[in-house]
């Protein structure tokens, strides 16, 4: 499960990767270091994906995307 303090420590790579919390809701970490709260769920069987919007002081809280 993710934390604020793990938020803030993660850094960009060469690719862009995930990092899961819990119940489909996710961080999407770009190669700009933009982190970026996502989530999954399915509808009619199809996997779909929803962007919350960005972590950070001008984005969302973790707390107000779980």
């Amino acid at each position: 499960m993710l934390t604020d303090v793990a938020l803030k420590n993660l850094k960009s790579r060469e690719k862009a990767y995930k990092v899961a919390d819990r119940d489909g809701l996710y961080v999407h970490v770009s190669t700009s270091g933009t982190v970026t709260f996502r989530l999954d769920y399915r509808l009619n069987g199809r996997r779909e994906t929803l962007t919350l919007g960005k972590y950070g002081p001008t984005g969302i809280s973790l707390a107000r995307a779980r």
